[in-house]
């Protein structure tokens, strides 16, 4: 597994939301919807990404603004518009006042706004709960992330159009998948780009000895690592891997292999009906009781109600996103 595909391992849209946002200035909408991922592609006109911390950014036709929740932001003609619609979870709309808009501003097939022939076309799909994004992707990523049309061409934005105005048997899974292809397509132009900032083990992979020992973690995680053997592995000495890792990667091997595994059961647990016991032996535990101290300890739930959501999952540390030193040599 190359380190791509590691980290994008995880998107898996079920049901999101995509919609087809037809305005006319003037307008602006306050999104709450505390969705973990949102993509935002322009098809005509101009729009601003306005997040509550950081710098606004303006979208051109062809460019794509990725927004990672939950917190909340404002999408607008202009920045100097007052927010005239509160969206909610779930697609859900409303006035500031409260008063309900969805069906109002309902223009057909996955297609919404205040005006028909609006001169602003925008292309939205939203990842609904956290379960459909691994929280390893959702850490490598800033809080907006903006592709601008000369940084990126894909071929699925106008194919993603046209099926959103279709209304055929399995169109869901349709828009799903394709939503899933296009933040993969765009997340490869992003990470190729120097101001993304990929995480530290993402870059340390580069390094011939780091490099070896994360991927032999990543490709089996089920393996009984310790430092010993990967140092084994990588041909340096125990002491010369620990230190060269978390000068590169910026935590112990181990620390990160625990990181590493429980996002691993983290996604089956939400994804598939195998028991506890069996997602722990499929990431590197003994057995469920093993899996859960340590999911406990970590992320302050226990995998069953990590699985049920019954209980808030308490937010990991983010992986280290300073880049590595210069490479070392063994």
């Amino acid at each position: 597994m190359d380190a791509l595909a590691g980290l994008l391992a995880g998107p898996r849209a079920r049901g999101a939301f995509l919609l087809r946002m037809v305005m006319e200035p003037p307008w602006s909408i306050r999104v709450e919807d505390q969705a973990p991922l949102t993509l935002m592609c322009l098809v005509e006109g101009t729009a601003w990404i306005i997040p509550d911390d950081g710098d606004a950014i303006l979208l051109h036709p062809g460019d794509l603004g990725i927004v990672r929740g939950p917190a909340p932001y404002t999408v607008a003609g202009s920045p100097d518009t007052r927010p005239q619609v509160l969206a909610g979870p779930g697609g859900t709309c409303h006035t500031l006042r409260g008063e309900p808009l969805d069906q109002s501003l309902r223009m057909g097939v996955r297609t919404w706004g205040n005006d028909p022939h609006g001169s602003m076309v925008m292309q939205v799909g939203t990842y609904q709960v956290g379960s459909e994004i691994s929280g390893r992707l959702l850490d490598a990523l800033p809080p907006l992330v903006h592709l601008p049309s000369d940084a990126w061409n894909c071929p699925l934005m106008p194919f993603l159009a046209e099926e959103m105005e279709r209304d055929d048997p399995g169109q869901s899974v349709m828009l799903d998948r394709t939503l899933d292809l296009l933040l993969i397509a765009a997340l490869r132009s992003w990470f190729a780009r120097p101001e993304a900032h990929a995480p530290a083990w993402y870059l340390a992979l580069g390094d011939p000895v780091v490099g070896r020992a994360l991927r032999l973690m990543q490709d089996t995680p089920a393996h009984p690592w310790t430092v010993a053997t990967l140092a084994d592995e990588c041909g340096v000495s125990r002491a010369q891997l620990a230190r060269r890792f978390h000068q590169l990667v910026g935590e112990p091997p181990m620390t990160h292999l625990t990181r590493w595994r429980l996002d691993l059961a983290a996604d089956l647990l939400r994804t598939t009906d195998a028991t506890v016991d069996t997602v722990a032996r499929r990431v590197g535990y003994g057995g469920s009781f093993a899996l859960s101290a340590a999911f406990k300890r970590v992320r302050g739930v226990s995998p069953q109600e990590h699985r049920t959501g019954n209980a808030p999952p308490k937010r990991r540390q983010a992986s280290p996103q300073r880049r590595p030193q210069a490479i070392l040599t063994p």
